[in-house]
């Protein structure tokens, strides 16, 4: 955590959030418009930094910014009087109630994943620094996960054709260290209005599964109109956080064909690893159904690496070949309640115009690519109605397609079922199995086989999992994973199958 934290403090000496502020403010008419799964650090005087932290923030940070968090509204019209309380009455310290509501308000706005709020972290209060920014309308959220995999089997070839070419296949580990910084801009009178900041550092063993960056993960703005209606956010952003929410079961942890194995990423997506300038718009027709529409510069067409290799901090407006993704999507989620199961089910897609790979007709290029989705998650049986509405058992499914001319990965298709909270003493642990199917394009199957390569054309897996909370902010997992053909098309006669043993340590502040 201190390490994260020392690194926003560099970027806040070097760009002031004052400037972005008030650029925000001028800029509020003018912009409305258009997903890990998985540590110990060191210790260098950390309440001597975070003392230190708070002054640089104050006298840096938001030299004019005021210490309310709450504007109050004048009991009397009489200013003598208001004068006179003022002076003799001290101004009331908000209880730990109070400042529980404030965290919750600072955590990041947006996404569509469930992020762990600020008491269920390793650091709650981090010695009274998350108070003193709060006042400040500063918070922050972070995040360091780690994810391994080992095949187990004995009989199964650990390089093909020289080198690793799926996740576990080699003992496989990725480690990312994520912190980000908000600053509330409803104090301002933008309804909603939040500034967010994140930068990652990630550390793989196996290039497609990162690859190995530090930089930028997010630098957003976000507000709601109309009475929550819209909303809007735009900046460098991960969409990925943003649209589809394939978590459950298309965590890296089970995923042996890492990030480019998903076909939003594949697609152009942009990630925590990859952000990409781009708008997103939201609209709440009830408080169940939306509509939620982004334009985005897509990712490299040629994968991450290739976006990371020319653009390794995130803040390059472009790189070669990148051309613009649309993506739409509409859903419905019903949240949990007593007698009222959760329900969500989204459907989408995304029109990409860069210049990417024509597998249909190997060494050329196609400016238009596409991809769909179609994923639902139901309760189908609640274990503590009254109490935890959200604790027992659901099932989904995801089906998702792309053209098989611009795409490696054509088709998936996901079956699982999991439990929350299914043991009454382990309210926050989640068990599940998720069964697989990635077929590859028939395309670069058969280029492939041209060569004189053995293939496949799909790739089967099974994976059985659970997540248990050690302690505020402490997650830890253990699963297993079948996988059928688990190399990308082109495999040898010694491949094998894959068993993999996954583990992983998430850690929040």
């Amino acid at each position: 955590m201190t390490l994260a934290l020392a690194y926003f403090y560099t970027l806040s000496i070097g760009c002031p959030m004052k400037s972005t502020i008030s650029f925000f403010v001028r800029s509020k008419n003018a912009i409305m418009q258009n997903g890990i799964t998985n540590a110990s650090h060191a210790s260098f005087g950390l309440v001597e930094f975070k003392k230190m932290l708070i002054a640089s923030s104050l006298g840096v940070l938001l030299p004019n910014a005021h210490a309310e968090d709450l504007k109050l509204a004048s009991a009397s019209s009489d200013s003598v009087v208001n004068a006179a309380t003022q002076a003799t009455v001290p101004p009331p310290v908000p209880s730990t109630t109070d400042y529980d509501a404030l965290f919750a308000k600072l955590q990041p706005k947006g996404f569509n994943i469930g992020l762990p709020g600020p008491t269920d972290t390793v650091d709650p209060q981090a010695f009274g620094l998350r108070k003193a920014l709060a006042d400040m309308g500063i918070g922050y959220f972070g995040m360091n996960i780690i994810n391994t995999a080992g095949n187990t089997l004995a009989n199964s070839a650990r390089e093909t054709n020289g080198k690793q070419s799926y996740n576990g296949q080699k003992f496989t580990y990725y480690d990312t260290l994520y912190a980000g910084l908000t600053y509330d801009l409803s104090r301002y009178g933008i309804p909603d209005g939040q500034i967010y900041v994140a930068g990652m550092l990630n550390w793989v063993s196996w290039q497609p599964m990162g690859p190995n960056k530090f930089g930028i993960s997010e630098a957003s703005y976000y507000q709601t109109l109309l009475n929550k209606r819209f909303e809007l956010k735009l900046g460098y952003l991960a969409n990925s956080w943003e649209f589809v929410n394939y978590s459950v079961g298309g965590s890296l942890a089970s995923s042996v064909f890492g990030p480019s194995g998903s076909i939003p990423i594949q697609g152009g997506m942009s990630n925590n690893e990859t952000p990409t300038p781009g708008a997103n718009l939201t609209v709440n027709v009830t408080d169940k159904f939306y509509v939620k529409g982004g334009v985005q510069r897509s990712v490299n067409p040629d994968g991450l690496q290739a976006e990371i290799k020319y653009n390794q901090r995130g803040f390059k407006w472009n790189t070669p070949n990148a051309g613009t993704l649309s993506i739409g999507e509409v859903g419905y989620k019903q949240t949990p309640k007593d007698g009222t199961p959760y329900t969500w089910v989204r459907a989408g897609g995304a029109y990409n115009d860069s210049s990417s790979n024509s597998y249909s007709h190997p060494g050329t290029r196609t400016d238009h690519n596409s991809w769909y989705y179609l994923l639902g998650d139901r309760q189908i049986w609640q274990m503590q109605p009254g109490s935890s509405p959200g604790r027992g058992i659901y099932v989904g499914g995801s089906v998702m397609y792309a053209p098989p001319e611009s795409n490696v990965v054509s088709q998936y298709y996901e079956a699982r079922i999991y439990g929350k909270g299914l043991i009454k003493s382990r309210p926050y642990d989640l068990a599940s199995l998720v069964l697989t199917d990635t077929v590859w394009s028939q395309y670069a199957v058969d280029n492939a086989a041209d060569k004189g390569s053995m293939v496949h054309r799909d790739s089967k897996a099974a994976t059985l999992s659970y997540s248990a909370r050690i302690t505020n902010g402490v997650y830890a997992g253990i699963g297993l994973a079948y996988v059928n053909h688990p190399t990308t098309i082109a495999y040898q006669s010694d491949t094998g199958s894959a068993l993999n043993l996954l583990a992983n340590l998430n850690v929040f502040f």
